[in-house]
């Protein structure tokens, strides 16, 4: 097999690259969902035959990381019977999902025959049923409560989805028009995925494609080294703590002892606390994943976040802790928390060894969901998720962060979208949306506010949230001296006067019309010793209102 030339090579990577990103435009365009085509909770990859990951398009972090085990999965359960034409469905935990609201549509594409790509769309939808509406189950002890589960399936043949199989999966959501819309979009992107690779093995043909891929994820593994190579050589520890998990128990600890020799690293989180009974746990993708998406955040951004990034990375767990659950244990909270926290204690340990480019905290997650009806669409039910007032981004040595970026496991890929959008779509009125002066943590360079929102419903009747989430204890933390950002901090303030505190993980929380939310999200935590920050900086932030 001959390695195609320098040119080529740098075509094809940056082809391989267009199509995830038009993949993702087109399912941005097509979907139904606010979820999806306001506030982005997708993600696209192209696999190789080998399960590789080759290519991801900037969207959601915590997703790509994990996709690659999706196609493993697939490969594992249908082997030599995957055919040209098939569409695969799956969002098993346990059977190669992250959770059960991200369904994972899986396209392969064959050239003369052959078995060389799969084309990959992952999707949060915003309801699988289960015991609460929106997925986030904070009272399940199992998954049996969090929703329906897909291991991977045959879900059609010929590139057109068998009719019987959607209408048992829509059928078992509270949103059966807006499932369903966004799971023909997800085949759509994939399938333009196929069609856009099928146009690469024309024209290259597939001895030529196949050993540029095993080129490309070679020198991505090669710049990954050379960066890695570079750091200081030791062994540290990180940690981080959640805030509870809703049965109890509180302080539940995240620990990474971190072992950087030479080019290669080892994570080991066996010291993790015990698994929780609560949609704490995370499944081992999700695992995975947030080691390296920690990683990634480490490197330079022109490395490509492939297969060949990952391999200098070996990850170690114990089974029957938070981070390797047994099989059976509620996972849904997972690309949230404790995804956040494994990437904060990794993140703490290497700072050790290179500082420059660890960064204060990112801002946790505190989601609420809210279901009811509109009386400008009679007959109709709706659940909204808020992705609203984001937490921000931690400082660097580069600078501040960015303010309502959001969560260290989407790092500006979920967006909260047009709040005047949200008016037009659901029965809300904004009467406050920006920044939460104070929120950030101090340090040489600080990290990103948080945002404040004022919200009332102007539902039609009574209507039910529930909250998921953690960060009302624990806020963003500090890198290398850097302070702490501010926790969330969200009250519920009814229609009759009365008020109290919204808890991060509550289930069937009662809502009248004209109950008002009042939001006020953490900031992101500081970078460095807040005594070294310009002065100029900080009567900048004065005269902003930042402070």
């Amino acid at each position: 097999m001959t390695t195609p030339d320098p040119v080529t090579l740098s075509v094809l990577d940056n082809r391989f690259r267009a199509i995830v990103e038009e993949m993702g435009e087109a399912m941005l365009r097509t979907a139904y969902s606010q979820i999806l085509n306001s506030s982005r909770d997708f993600s696209i990859a192209l696999c190789d035959a080998g399960a590789r990951l080759l290519a991801q398009a900037d969207h959601i972090p915590v997703h790509v990381g994990a996709m690659p085990f999706a196609v493993q999965a697939v490969v594992e359960a249908f082997g030599a019977g995957i055919a040209e034409g098939d569409i695969y469905l799956l969002n098993d935990p346990y059977h190669g999902g992250s959770h059960l609201p991200d369904l994972t549509i899986v396209v392969p594409v064959f050239a003369d025959g052959r078995l060389m790509f799969f084309s990959v769309v992952r999707a949060h939808h915003t309801d699988i049923g289960g015991g609460t509406h929106g997925a986030y189950n904070p009272a399940a002890t199992e998954i049996f409560q969090e929703g329906l589960r897909l291991p991977p399936i045959l879900l059609g043949q010929g590139r057109m989805a068998r009719p019987d199989l959607v209408r048992m999966i829509v059928t078992n959501t509270r949103l059966p028009r807006e499932v369903r819309g966004d799971l023909m979009a997800m085949i759509g992107a994939a399938h333009l995925g196929e069609k856009r690779l099928l146009a690469v093995l024309d024209k290259h043909g597939a001895a030529e494609t196949e050993a540029a891929v095993a080129a490309i994820l070679a020198l991505s593994e090669a710049h990954a080294r050379r960066i890695i190579a570079s750091w200081k050589d030791g062994e540290w520890k990180g940690e981080a703590f959640l805030d509870d998990d809703g049965f109890g128990h509180e302080d539940i600890a995240i620990r990474a002892t971190v072992t950087k020799k030479g080019d290669s690293i080892t994570v080991d989180l066996s010291d993790s606390a015990p698994q929780v009974p609560s949609f704490l746990n995370s499944s081992w993708p999700n695992t995975a994943s947030a080691v390296r998406m920690a990683i990634a955040f480490l490197l330079d951004p022109e490395v490509a976040k492939n297969d060949g990034c990952f391999r200098p990375i070996e990850i170690i767990a114990k089974e029957g802790t938070i981070v390797l659950p047994r099989e059976g244990a509620p996972v849904t909270m997972c690309t949230s928390h404790c995804s956040n926290e494994i990437v904060e204690a990794v993140v703490k340990a290497l700072a050790n060894a290179c500082p420059e480019r660890a960064m204060g905290g990112w801002g946790r997650r505190f989601r609420v969901a809210i279901k009811g009806s509109d009386a400008r669409r009679p007959g109709r039910s709706f659940v909204w998720h808020l992705f609203h007032a984001r937490p921000g981004g931690g400082g660097s040595s580069r600078g501040d962060g960015w303010s309502t970026a959001g969560e260290w496991h989407s790092a500006g890929g979920l967006k909260f979208g047009s709040v005047e959008m949200a008016e037009a779509r659901f029965p809300l009125f904004f009467a406050k949306h920006e920044f939460r002066p104070g929120s950030a943590g101090d340090g040489t360079y600080r990290g990103g506010l948080g945002g404040e929102l004022v919200m009332r419903l102007e539902t039609d009747g009574p209507s039910v949230a529930n909250t998921a989430g953690d960060g009302v204890r624990y806020g963003a933390a500090g890198m290398l001296g850097g302070q702490d950002a501010a926790p969330h901090h969200y009250t519920l303030n009814r229609a009759d006067g009365t008020s109290r505190d919204l808890k991060t993980k509550e289930v069937g929380i009662p809502l009248a019309p004209g109950d008002t939310l009042h939001v006020r999200a953490g900031g992101g935590g500081g970078w460095g010793p807040p005594e070294k920050r310009d002065p100029a900086a900080r009567a900048r932030d004065a005269e902003e209102g930042l402070l």
